[in-house]
């Protein structure tokens, strides 16, 4: 009935958390297949899991190639009707396997479903998202969106406790029909993190499928571990910026087309404008100089990814 896929990047330490309580989940719907692609952790994870999780599949990757690529690695194994994209730093309670099969079962038209995020402090996480837009985008980064009108990528403004279509759910918990991978592919591979549940997503509606949030079952999750423990990723932040900037550039190029993309340049261009501007009025010289060298990576990536057509990794 279901797969579940992993990608494990040096957190060997969440491992055994994130497969017990899978466990538990798949045994209130008569068991299940797991695959874990190891990214080329450096922490011993793939030891770690071929010595302490037998059953599970485990694929190898011999060098990080990133969130989307390797989720990819495991598409020639999957047999299952529906399949469960799964974070290492997600754990799911006992009956969330049983609750989202039963609803995708009872409504043939939702591909993708998302459920109720939250962190171990019980903190609600954006669960249900709209579509990035360079006019939403640009109101997120300057704070203008208590004054002008668009609709933001994450609306918090609401119970979250009832079924709602939305445009994107996240990652970390993602079930989706392998009827939609056949018709549009899993997640495209010019993006190596980020926006690829997002393209996804896209995809699969402008196929016709429903992506929709179910609140009634609630996913403890963490986020950003496999960032934080590779410093090549996580360096002050700074490549992890760099890769949410080229992923940008290429959903942008790539879903709204050339005229698109420059509109996403000149509206990120102008709000790193207007924060450096606001933080020189306060003094705050080293925030000024950051949103600077934000405009100098995003026009340098521009060039590099041939104005979003190609990614540099």
């Amino acid at each position: 009935m279901l797969t579940t896929l992993i990608v494990s990047y040096n957190t060997k330490e969440l491992l055994d958390e994130c497969l017990g309580a899978l466990r538990a989940a798949q045994a209130a719907i008569g068991g299940g297949e797991v695959i874990v692609v190891d990214n080329a952790s450096r922490d011993g994870s793939a030891e770690h899991l071929a010595e302490h999780a037998p059953e599970v599949t485990l694929i190898r990757s011999a060098q990080n190639v990133g969130f989307g690529r390797a989720n990819n690695l495991a598409l020639p194994a999957v047999r299952t009707p529906y399949l469960l994209l799964l974070n290492t730093d997600a754990f799911v309670p006992p009956q969330s396997l049983r609750l989202t099969l039963d609803y995708m079962a009872a409504n043939p038209d939702c591909g993708i479903l998302g459920v109720r995020l939250v962190g171990r402090d019980g903190a609600l996480q954006p669960s249900c998202r709209y579509f990035p837009t360079a006019w939403n985008l640009f109101l997120t980064r300057t704070g203008l969106s208590k004054w002008l009108p668009g609709r933001l990528v994450d609306d918090m403004d609401w119970d979250h406790r009832t079924v709602r279509d939305c445009d994107w759910v996240p990652g970390c918990f993602y079930l989706v029909r392998s009827e939609v991978v056949g018709q549009v592919g899993l997640f495209d591979p010019r993006f190596f993190m980020y926006y690829e549940e997002v393209d996804h997503c896209l995809a699969a509606k402008r196929a016709g499928w429903r992506v929709a949030f179910y609140p009634h079952t609630e996913v403890v999750h963490i986020g950003g571990e496999s960032a934080r423990k590779d410093s090549a990723i996580s360096t002050s932040g700074r490549q992890v910026e760099i890769l949410q900037i080229e992923s940008g550039l290429l959903y942008f190029r790539k879903n709204a087309g050339l005229a698109g993309l420059l509109r996403h340049v000149a509206l990120e261009t102008a709000a790193d404008a207007l924060l450096a501007f606001k933080s020189a009025l306060r003094g705050r010289g080293a925030a000024a100089r950051y949103h600077l060298r934000r405009i100098g990576a995003l026009f340098g990536l521009a060039g590099r990814t041939g104005l979003g057509r190609r990614p540099t990794r």
